[in-house]
């Protein structure tokens, strides 16, 4: 429950300020591309109009959009990596080598989680803490704002530490479900979200192609990968049956044109 509402959570941040930066830059370049025509009237109202905020609330949103957005790839596998030799490995090798680069990513954004908490709570929220709580600051160093929006710059900072424990969080959360069933998150590329998916007219493996852009987990076996005797009869017999199948609709399509 809690990772559903966290995931819906993600998903709507991420839209939301990508769909936000996007409106307020359209706004901004039209403000100033009218405020230089000389039409009466409203170009002296369009001239008391100050959108001098606009380029820098954007940058400070597309901070927040990316780290957030990162957490979310590392969820849907969308993150491109580079693994020639690790998908070259039998099925023991490679499977501890993907443990390990999770577990690295997992150790890498902790760090950085960790570091931006400090300087984060260094560069002003100690103040601003304490303040709100109406405990005395002493020599607590107040901390710097934006130059345009006078924003007290640890708010922005914080896209650091909060966007790298969720993306954290997002390592140990793919490790944990590639122990327990040896299968990795995969995206598809060819997906838009909001649209029916067309349903192949075969069978199709859609994680056996060989494209490289993600390492090959254990539950779905690539299109080239070195399999057992065991596998390869398997993987024959599942030809076979899709062949099979494939026969089968085509006599159903004859005989529904027929009739």
């Amino acid at each position: 429950m809690i990772n559903k509402a966290l995931n819906h959570l993600e998903e709507l941040l991420v839209t939301f300020l990508m769909g936000a930066a996007t409106l307020i830059i359209f706004v901004s370049v039209v403000h100033r591309y009218m405020a230089g025509v000389d039409i009466p009237g409203l170009q002296d109202w369009l001239l008391t109009l100050n959108f001098g905020w606009a380029q820098e609330l954007c940058i400070i949103m597309f901070v927040w959009m990316a780290k957030f957005g990162a957490a979310y790839g590392v969820r849907t596998g969308i993150h491109v990596g580079v693994d020639v030799l690790i998908n070259r490995l039998d099925d023991g090798m490679r499977g501890k080598f993907i443990v390990f680069g999770l577990l690295a990513g997992a150790l890498f954004t902790g760090v950085v989680a960790s570091l931006g908490a400090h300087f984060v709570w260094e560069n002003g929220a100690h103040y601003a803490i304490f303040q709100m709580l109406g405990i005395d600051t002493g020599d607590n160093y107040e901390g710097p704002t934006t130059p345009d929006l006078e924003w007290p710059t640890w708010m922005v900072y914080s896209a650091i530490p909060l966007g790298s424990s969720l993306m954290c969080f997002r390592f140990l959360q793919v490790t944990w479900g590639f122990l327990k069933t040896g299968e990795l998150p995969h995206h598809d590329h060819g997906h838009v979200d909001g649209l029916e998916d067309e349903k192949p007219p075969v069978d199709v493996n859609l994680y056996g192609m060989d494209d490289n852009l993600h390492m090959h987990d254990l539950k779905h076996p690539m299109v080239g990968d070195r399999r057992s005797g065991d596998d390869r009869r398997h993987g024959d017999a599942q030809a076979q049956e899709n062949e099979r199948r494939q026969n089968e609709r085509r006599d159903n399509d004859k005989n529904g044109g027929q009739q």
